[in-house]
């Protein structure tokens, strides 16, 4: 099963700058969107110009029209699917969605999330820090129970010094905070995950997932490693390959973020 997880900073934009074409060559059996910025319609209109007409959608729009929505979209039907994290935290954010998949190994939930920016020191990075929360809730559920699960999206946080260029520039500013690295050493602690990508490119630096569209931060390599697919452990011990799809040039990008690819055994 391969599991592509994108945020396509609005599917409409990144469809006309080249996505289509891109992720059907790259064969996704389930796509994971964030920033999908658009109705069900509009998105339907994308799936159907790739061929995917008939996949099946689970979607859900931020409040803030324009902002925010996230989608798994997948070759199989799912059976089930959930909007919003513990209690139906965040249902209207656009921000989580979760869809239980059938595979040969049994059921196989699979996630979109994008975790907005934050900003030190503001009531915007302590509602960061509140979807994070109900994210470790949730995960660790999954871990407790022994659930097959994979967490796809952008987390907006750079867990370690190798995942972003600019590291000590960055040390007191929203997504390299030690606050928020600490969720990430906590789900990749005890609670079990693995971040499967990390996993299959060593000890970096890099592979950078977002790069700003301003200057010559792409050509430069200068970029974050913000995009992740986390897996439950038996989950992660299937994969065969996992990669990042940087565009060959600043041209041929259809997003400031770089679509995550992981090939699952399951």
């Amino acid at each position: 099963m391969r599991i592509i997880s994108a945020n396509v900073n609005g599917v409409r934009a990144a469809a006309r700058r080249g996505a289509v074409p891109w992720l059907q060559a790259a064969e996704p059996d389930v796509l994971c969107l964030q920033e999908v910025r658009a109705g069900d319609v509009d998105l339907g209109k994308v799936l159907a110009e790739a061929g995917w007409a008939h996949w099946s959608v689970a979607h859900t729009e931020g409040d803030a029209k324009g902002r925010a929505g996230v989608a798994v979209v997948s070759r199989e039907p799912h059976r089930a699917q959930a909007v919003g994290l513990a209690g139906g935290a965040f249902a209207d954010s656009g921000r989580w969605v979760e869809v239980e998949l059938d595979t040969p190994s049994g059921p196989l939930t699979v996630a979109s999330t994008y975790v907005h920016t934050g900003e030190a020191g503001t009531l915007r990075q302590e509602e960061k820090y509140a979807f994070l929360d109900a994210m470790t809730q949730r995960m660790a559920r999954a871990s407790r129970t022994g659930e097959r699960m994979v967490v796809t999206g952008d987390l907006n946080v750079a867990h370690r010094e190798a995942d972003l260029k600019n590291w000590k520039g960055n040390l007191r500013k929203a997504g390299f905070l030690e606050g928020e690295r600490a969720y990430l050493d906590a789900w990749l602690g005890e609670g079990g995950w693995v971040d499967v990508v990390r996993r299959a490119a060593g000890d970096g630096p890099g592979p950078y997932t977002w790069w700003s569209w301003r200057g010559k931060a792409f050509d430069n390599d200068s970029g974050w490693r913000i995009d992740y697919q986390l897996a439950t452990a038996p989950v992660a011990a299937t994969v065969t390959d996992a990669w990042v799809g940087r565009a060959p040039t600043y041209a041929a990008r259809w997003s400031d973020h770089a679509p995550v690819v992981v090939d699952y055994d399951v």
